[in-house]
């Protein structure tokens, strides 16, 4: 019976998104761009800044992390949608927006800076006049074009950037909750879309503890040392342009709601009967995950985390675009937390690590400014998800590169 009844779950288990649905589609198509530039390992959609012939004030934005290719048409829609049409706001300024797209999203930020650094010289040479240029990138997108800038700094090569700008960048690490990185390895034998995602190089490369199996220990991953060499030996930021970020997060240290140590889900079957998901807290053998049904039981625990789920910082709703794919299948669910901290407030704004409590719930705004890697940020007033363009985010923004020359 177990057989059969695993036969059915992988017949009807679809793949399981991280970021957003597997199965998500943009509601909106991009306007039809003024130029495509293709690379290597990715390609470029540029759209000319209102009255402008062809590129004269360029602002490089790179897209973040996710599985497959760059989606214009969804990287579109999340920047040039209601609340706040950043895109729109840009272009009526007479800048050119010009979105860095890649062929794989999860590739290395090491493989997919080389795509940025193809595209601010394809800038460069396209440029009519002398303004300086504008390069960043959202999420992951931020860590690739800094990479990219600082390399090309290394390497004496004049980049022509006069700002770079980084939008909610786990600049200190990201997180993804042990308990979610754990049901993903434990479901790949029916779907390993999820695993493949936490498993990939720039997941590896991103996360501040990666789980490679569900057996596995929790660490910093090979791949994430190799990557903060490489930064380092690069100088670990541009030092040329003004750098400026923002957050998704708040900055007083405000807990988001999600309390350390609460189930976040819990089955009741017929698949994964009494599995339960907990979210993060610390403590010595702290029991995360109890994963049980068709595929077996395995007891996950953490040693010394911080209470990062519910640190102040920019979230996903990992935990229920999970939930949605097992209801699906008619796994029946108690979801008590869809959402669980991304990225910390203090690693967007470079100000602290993230691995103890002090430093995930410090209260920014009353930090002394220089202590961020920053020249300028800003946190988010309310608690909103990770990259979500809000006005009083993109208005600053905006704010800064449009008088930037």
């Amino acid at each position: 019976m177990a057989g059969k009844d695993l036969g059915k779950m992988k017949q009807a288990m679809g793949p399981v998104g991280l970021v957003i649905p597997a199965d998500a589609r943009a509601g909106v198509v991009a306007p039809k761009p003024d130029a495509v530039w293709k690379f290597r390992d990715g390609s470029a959609r540029v759209w000319y800044g209102k009255g402008n012939n062809g590129i004269v004030r360029p602002v490089l934005l790179a897209d973040g992390f996710n599985m497959g290719p760059t989606d214009f048409d969804w990287l579109w829609e999340g920047l040039d949608s209601d609340p706040y049409r950043f895109i729109t706001q840009l272009r009526d300024r007479q800048r050119d927006v010009v979105l860095i797209g890649f062929n794989e999203r999860s590739e290395s930020i090491l493989v997919n800076a080389e795509v940025a650094k193809e595209a601010i010289m394809r800038a460069m040479a396209e440029r009519m006049g002398d303004e300086r240029l504008v390069v960043g990138g959202f999420s992951m997108g931020g860590l690739v074009t800094r990479l990219a800038l600082a390399q090309l700094e290394t390497q004496r090569i004049d980049h022509q950037t006069g700002v770079y700008l980084s939008f909610d960048s786990p600049h200190r690490g990201a997180s993804v909750p042990i308990a979610l990185q754990a049901i993903a390895h434990h479901l790949a034998p029916v779907d390993d879309t999820l695993a493949r995602q936490i498993n990939s190089p720039a997941s590896r490369e991103l996360l501040w503890r990666h789980l490679e199996t569900v057996d596995g220990t929790p660490r910093v991953d090979p791949a994430r040392k190799k990557f903060l060499e490489a930064l380092e030996r690069a100088g670990g930021w541009p030092q040329i342009p003004r750098l400026i970020g923002v957050a998704n997060g708040v900055g007083d240290g405000r807990h988001n709601g999600i309390a350390p140590g609460v189930e976040a889900l819990r089955s009741s079957g017929p698949y994964l009967t009494d599995t339960v998901l907990y979210t993060q807290a610390g403590g010595r053998d702290r029991l995360v995950a109890d994963l049980r049904g068709l595929l077996g039981e395995r007891k996950i625990t953490t040693n010394d985390f911080p209470d990062i789920d519910g640190a102040p910082g920019g979230t996903l709703d990992s935990f229920g675009i999970l939930a949605d794919a097992l209801k699906e299948i008619g796994e029946g669910l108690d979801v008590a937390h869809r959402t669980a901290c991304f990225v910390p407030s203090v690693s967007a704004v470079s100000v602290r690590g993230v691995e103890t409590n002090d430093d995930l719930y410090v209260d920014i705004n009353a930090l002394p400014p220089e202590q961020s890697d920053l020249d300028d940020f800003l946190c988010s007033s309310r608690p909103t998800p990770h990259t979500a363009m809000t006005e009083e985010l993109g208005q600053w923004i905006v704010d800064r590169v449009a008088i930037s020359r």
